[in-house]
């Protein structure tokens, strides 16, 4: 069993999303694997800042040397997606736009309760580990296709 390529790819997603599919490719796991390894490392981050979310959220308060712009264009387009979307808005869009760190933070920071989190996080870290790692996967083989 290739442990080291499967916690890799674990690491690679908790850090940012798309790293994960990439990474697997690179290590030549299958996409299933990959897949599987996406949904585990995103998993695993979301739990972690979860419950450690609050004191995170404190520490970079006080350790942060300016204060924070109230209106950035990242923090206008999350309260957009909140308001129309609510916690599975944030959920969905984590992969894509956010990380599993910071689509945490944002959905910690709106006071959704941790099993809603949990929930939604985890229905889109299973859709879009499945279609990102088919998608590269394929991607890859038409890429071979045409050498």
């Amino acid at each position: 069993m290739p442990f080291g390529k499967y916690i890799t790819v674990i690491l690679a997603t908790a850090i940012k999303f798309f790293n994960g599919p990439i990474a697997g490719l690179l290590l030549n796991l299958s996409w299933f694997e990959t897949a599987v390894c996406s949904i585990i490392g995103m998993m695993g981050m979301v739990v972690l800042v979860s419950f450690l979310g609050r004191e995170l959220q404190g520490l970079i308060r006080k350790y942060r040397k300016t204060k924070p712009k109230l209106f950035s264009k990242r923090s206008r387009f999350a309260v957009k997606i909140w308001k129309k979307l609510g916690i599975w808005g944030i959920a969905c869009f984590t992969p894509l736009f956010f990380t599993p760190i910071g689509g945490t933070l944002l959905a910690l920071s709106f006071k959704v309760p941790i099993p809603k989190i949990l929930m939604a996080m985890l229905t889109f870290a299973v859709f879009w580990g499945f279609l990102f790692s088919f998608l590269i996967f394929q991607m890859s083989a038409l890429r071979q296709f045409f050498q």
